[in-house]
């Protein structure tokens, strides 16, 4: 039996067809639709947004043992170290260090001492024996001597050549004799040089095990000054925890920060770090508390780039002083900073995508009655958004955010050379006065230098708002 579709069948699948031909339509007619935004007038700041972590300005450092170099110590393991954001009191217990390789040096020490005290007990034997037999054979030089005295007194009425022989046996006993006393001397002087050898080489044993001893005390380690402990960092900027490492030439264990007074630092990139100038203006905001917003100030601008881990690119260190003091910020606690590095009133801007570069001319698209024209515009300040725009726009006027399906063949519109130089000569006006209040923000900064606000901490603070 052989299937025959009903008619209303086929009216269903053509009003279906219609439909989806309709609908079609239309997306393809709204897909294709350019947008065009408006150029705006009023204010304009030109930023760089970086984030970046809280530090204090200011920071007492806990030190490890003072004389680690000196002990032949050249690392010391962190074996306990309460934990980060403890408040201490100036006394209190913060850390213990590894006594292990200390210990081991001590029994070295002891060791060489007992061995050198053995030392010079045998040397003041020896030197005893030998002097008194040197002491013994004077005596019987003396006797000698004496003797040889006594021959040549009775020999007074013997012939002259006995006489002059019992001169002789005089000379030679007498000669004899005082040559053995400066033996002896020489000889007691040198054991005495011995003994105050090995007495020296004792001083500076006991003195060794004295310091070692006193190092040991140190090993733990106890707060100089109340405060929050923070721990320090590593070279690679890592904190210095438990298992860490120690050495004479960082021998910091943890820090004790002025929390009165933060800065954020923060890292720009290279292509950035031009318009970046100490004594700008920022706008800090921190992640922790998203509701506020702190005024902040540049400080200082590293004159070398670095490269920092896990990353290709040149950056260069900023420090960003915060104009507020907030009890509850605390370090580490990361920040976003929008560094305002010029501000202009009353000039002419647009978005960024309205903006299109061929060679050395910007260009924008915009309508020309029923046509699209590209026309000549002269750029200014712009930040990550926006673009300022000096010469070739009016306030009001709508501009293309993308390039436009009819713009292909569209005509030229150049500026005139008078409007170029009269734009140019704004734009380089522009940049000697934002350099101008920068320097003297600058200055503002050495004269007083702490001069912050106090913000409470109960109320979340107003800030500017952004476009």
């Amino acid at each position: 039996m052989c299937f025959k579709p009903h008619p209303k069948f086929y009216l269903s699948l053509l009003l279906l067809s219609a439909c989806s031909l309709f609908l079609s339509c239309q997306s393809d007619a709204s897909g294709d639709k350019p947008i065009k935004v408006p150029v705006k007038n009023g204010l304009f700041e030109a930023t760089v947004t970086v984030s970046g972590e809280l530090k204090a300005r200011n920071s007492l450092d806990i030190q490890g043992p003072q004389g680690m170099r000196r002990a032949g110590l050249w690392q010391v393991q962190i074996t306990d170290l309460i934990p980060e954001g403890t408040r201490v009191k100036a006394g209190d217990y913060v850390a213990t260090l590894d006594r292990t390789e200390a210990s081991s040096k001590l029994k070295s020490l002891q060791a060489e001492l007992d061995k050198t005290i053995t030392q010079r007990t045998q040397a003041v034997l020896d030197s005893t024996l030998n002097l008194r037999e040197n002491r013994e054979q004077l005596i019987t030089l003396y006797y000698s001597l004496e003797e040889a005295r006594i021959t040549l007194e009775q020999s007074i009425y013997e012939p002259p050549a006995m006489i002059r022989q019992a001169e002789i046996e005089l000379e030679k006993a007498q000669r004899v004799y005082e040559q053995t006393v400066e033996n002896y001397q020489i000889r007691r002087e040198k054991e005495m040089a011995r003994l105050q050898e090995i007495d020296g080489t004792l001083s500076l044993q006991r003195s060794e095990i004295k310091e070692l001893v006193d190092l040991l005390d140190q090993f733990e380690v106890r707060a100089p000054a109340d405060g929050m402990v923070i721990y320090d960092r590593n070279w690679d900027g890592t904190r210095r925890a438990v298992g860490a490492a120690i050495s004479p030439w960082q021998s910091t264990v943890a820090t004790l920060p002025d929390l009165s007074q933060m800065i954020s630092l923060t890292y720009i990139n290279e292509v950035d770090i031009s318009r970046i100038r100490e004594g700008q203006d920022v706008l800090l905001g921190v992640d922790a508390f998203p509701n506020r917003s702190y005024n902040g100030r540049v400080i200082e601008v590293a004159n070398i780039g670095e490269q920092r881990p896990n990353s290709d690119a040149k950056v260069f260190e900023v420090k960003i002083v915060l104009l507020e003091s907030d009890t509850t910020l605390r370090p580490a606690m990361t920040t976003a900073n929008s560094i305002i590095t010029a501000r202009s009133d009353s000039v002419l801007y647009v978005a960024s995508e309205c903006v299109f570069r061929n060679d050395s001319i910007s260009y924008v698209y915009a309508d020309a009655g029923p046509s699209v024209i590209r026309r000549e515009v002269i750029t200014g300040l712009y930040n990550e958004n926006e673009t300022v725009l000096l010469a070739g726009v009016e306030p009001g006027e709508e501009l293309y955010l993308s390039v436009p399906a009819s713009a292909k063949d569209s005509k030229w519109e150049l500026l005139e050379p008078s409007a170029k130089e009269t734009a140019l000569a704004s734009k380089e006006r522009m940049e000697q006065k934002n350099a101008a209040a920068d320097a003297r923000a600058k200055e503002q900064d050495k004269v007083a230098p702490d001069g912050l606000r106090q913000r409470p901490s109960a109320r979340a603070p107003s800030g500017r708002g952004g476009r």
